[in-house]
């Protein structure tokens, strides 16, 4: 059988390949957009945090689908004139809104690499696998989890969270559940955590199967930290009226605030009811890397998994999310799936099993580990715990510049690196609003919003390596413009802001 290309035979020809015909050429173009991206951290101070994307920059991303090709430098252009100026932001020192690393050159680079070798991390035998085998096993050193122990690289932590409580069904149904569905008895079984956990846990039990009445929202107490008297009793309550708890959900900084539950007393509670303990640690965890504020998380050790993102407190780019599971059999059991074409050998390129395919759902897995070996290889966990210490440091010092302002008022206490308050003001909640979003369109600082007890909050999240006192200050001098300009007022306020710069052509 003869097989056609088009109106002729198949043949090979250069113009055929994705491959450049001028490798000089790329080379070229690629040196300038890594010179650029270089330049873009390094000078990254010197742009708005963050900028509305103007109408006519949101027109050009409907355009058709492309059926002719461009030239790369043109397409790099567009990149740079009309995606780089309108970014979310997190890689600048004043981007407090959200709890999201900044990233850093190193980690840019690895990430690069990793692209160039394009390895699928789903299984064989090949040395980017034993790369995430290696941060696995670091992982797992800094937990203090045994030997047998298992991880695996995801997306993030609502990923991972997601993973875990699918990881504590099988361990409670066994693995006909796979086969079979959660059925009468799964019906039964409940999960528990705090009112101040992440929504991704109530997510997790909908899309295991559960559905979110199957998880228990305990009652905080005045540190925002789960009630464990109350979760006992509603263990007890939930036994007697004939259901089987099942899953505890434990936070180790909690979205709002940061705030770290009572680890130790949570997982002596766990293993006297024999319960699955989870930790979601998404940045949190880390801090076990700065001896400051490991002691806080005492009893994480004996967790049966924990959940974490290396892309916040660790500044690996995004996406590195993680999942660390105390007993590897269980988690295997959870998820691999056997298969012809997933057949493992002794020798070759299907030697090496196990393979991280059966620790997870995914099959086409990238090189995630890559960035995050190189960001602990490079700077080492003494720096990396020292970065985290210091932002929690600079969320003291905007504590204490708040209290010193008689305008405005700390709404929670400052536990890690999160600090939520408001400026006071009749009407505070449109007011405090109206102020974030001021500040955003500004370009000075990018914090965000959060409502504790009915109070709107003005709340910053300190993740960023960069950010300094000089980024606090700025901070606390808008919100005290803008505030004065809308309790004066009681207005919208204009704000001329200057366009981002373009990345240099």
């Amino acid at each position: 059988m003869t097989i056609v290309l088009r109106e002729g035979p198949l043949r090979s020809e250069p113009s055929e390949t994705l491959d450049p015909q001028n490798w000089d050429d790329v080379r070229a173009q690629g040196h300038r957009m890594l010179d650029d991206m270089l330049d873009y951290i390094a000078n990254i101070r010197e742009r708005p945090v963050w900028s509305p994307i103007p109408d006519h920059v949101r027109a050009r991303f409907r355009a058709e689908l492309p059926r002719q090709s461009s030239d790369l430098g043109e397409v790099y252009r567009e990149f740079a004139d009309h995606v780089v100026p309108y970014a979310t932001g997190n890689v600048h020192p004043g981007f407090m809104g959200w709890v999201h690393g900044g990233g850093t050159a190193v980690g840019m680079l690895a990430e690069m690499m990793a692209a160039g070798l394009n390895a699928n991390l789903g299984g064989r035998d090949h040395m980017p696998v034993e790369v995430e085998r290696q941060v696995v096993e670091w992982t797992r050193s800094m937990f203090g989890f045994p030997d047998e122990a298992s991880g695996i690289f995801v997306t993030g932590t609502s990923m991972a969270n997601l993973m875990a409580v699918l990881v504590a069904r099988t361990a409670a149904l066994g693995q006909p559940v796979r086969q079979h569905g959660i059925g009468n008895e799964g019906a039964l079984l409940t999960a528990y955590t705090s009112k101040a956990a992440h929504g991704c846990i109530t997510k997790a039990m909908d899309i295991a199967g559960f559905g979110s009445n199957a998880l228990r929202s305990i009652a905080v107490d005045q540190f925002h930290r789960i009630d464990v008297a109350a979760l006992r009793a509603q263990i007890s309550a939930d036994r007697e009226a004939g259901l089987k708890p099942f899953l505890v959900v434990a936070s180790a900084g909690t979205v709002d605030i940061g705030a770290i539950d009572d680890l130790a007393a949570l997982s002596a509670l766990c293993r006297e009811q024999k319960l699955w303990f989870h930790v979601d640690g998404a940045y949190g965890a880390l801090g076990i890397l700065a001896p400051a504020l490991a002691p806080r998380l005492a009893g994480i050790e004996n967790a049966d998994s924990i959940a974490l993102d290396f892309h916040k407190w660790g500044q690996v780019p995004y996406d590195a999310g993680f999942l660390l599971v105390r007993d590897g059999r269980q988690h295997r059991d959870a998820f691999s799936a056997p298969a012809a074409y997933l057949r493992r050998e002794t020798r070759g390129l299907a030697a090496g099993s196990q393979w991280p395919c059966d620790l997870g759902p995914d099959l086409s897995r990238g090189f995630r580990a890559l960035k995050t070996w190189f960001t602990l290889k490079t700077y080492g966990t003494e720096k990396l715990g020292a970065v985290i210490a210091r932002t929690c440091a600079l969320a003291g010092y905007l504590e204490a510049r708040i209290l010193a302002e008689p305008q405005l008022e700390l709404l929670a206490p400052v536990q890690l690196n999160i600090v939520c308050f408001r400026y006071r003001a009749a009407d505070a909640n449109e007011v405090n609003g109206n102020i974030v979003v001021d500040i955003q369109e500004s370009g000075i600082a990018a914090p965000s919003t959060t409502v504790l007890d009915g109070q709107l909050a003005i709340r910053a999240a300190i993740v960023n390596h960069r950010t300094d006192t000089c980024d606090i200050d700025a901070l606390i001098s808008a919100v005290l413009e803008f505030g004065a300009q809308r309790s004066n007022s009681g207005a919208g306020v204009v704000v001329n802001v200057e366009p981002s710069p373009p990345l240099a052509m």
